[in-house]
């Protein structure tokens, strides 16, 4: 069983460019597509995408394609975005601050109802219209508003220390924007943002890429 989720990863992952995709074809008037469509936007092959759409349960007809309306209402049923969500946040540092302000969580079903901060200074005051609330009324209202998704932004070496009081709360999916790994119990769902990872892959494909050029 654990086999099969892993390998569902990279095509959940490459679900939400579909979605953007599939929204800007809604825009353009289009009202069916066909995975031939998907994959020349993604540059892709067909086949990827195909299977990709099939883990959400979404059927096409052959030589026809799928429902534009109803495959974009299929990925978000999957993804869970067509519900909204209410998140915390800890850590109202730059990048706290920054996740704060980006509006565009309410489109994948998240809403960030407010952040907690160890700092006096910042806790009662607001961070681009959310309330900075202090570390020891988290549990609280973790339980009287059944929060169960949290973002982590504190400083590496409080990561662990914070994420264990977040369990201990009630929450049971913790997205960690730190850069320490985390051990938790099996039933906690864990997402870590591995920026320098990405970083990584980018700068290696734009070394490729230049070296190519350079080659022709």
């Amino acid at each position: 069983m654990v086999k099969k989720k892993v390998q569902k990863l990279p095509s959940i992952k490459r679900l939400p460019a579909y979605l953007q995709e599939l929204k800007a074809f809604r825009k353009e008037g289009m009202q069916v597509v066909s995975t031939t469509q998907l994959a020349k936007r993604l540059q892709l092959e067909a086949i990827v995408v195909r299977k990709d759409l099939e883990i959400t349960g979404a059927s096409g007809s052959p030589g026809v394609g799928y429902g534009l309306e109803q495959l974009i209402n299929d990925i978000e049923t999957y993804l869970g975005w067509n519900n909204t969500s209410d998140i915390f946040l800890v850590g109202a540092g730059s990048l706290g601050t920054a996740l704060l302000g980006y509006k565009g969580f309410l489109e994948y079903g998240l809403n960030i109802v407010a952040a907690f901060d160890a700092d006096p200074a910042k806790v009662g005051g607001m961070i681009h219209d959310k309330k900075v609330l202090a570390m020891s009324s988290f549990t609280n209202l973790v339980q009287r508003m059944k929060i169960h998704m949290a973002i982590l932004c504190v400083p590496g070496e409080h990561a662990q220390e914070c994420a264990d009081m977040m369990v201990r709360a009630g929450i049971k999916a913790i997205w960690n924007f730190t850069n320490e790994p985390l051990t938790l119990p099996e039933n906690v769902v864990v997402q870590r943002v591995n920026l320098a990872g990405q970083l990584a892959v980018l700068s290696v494909k734009l070394a490729e890429k230049l070296k190519e050029e350079k080659a022709e």
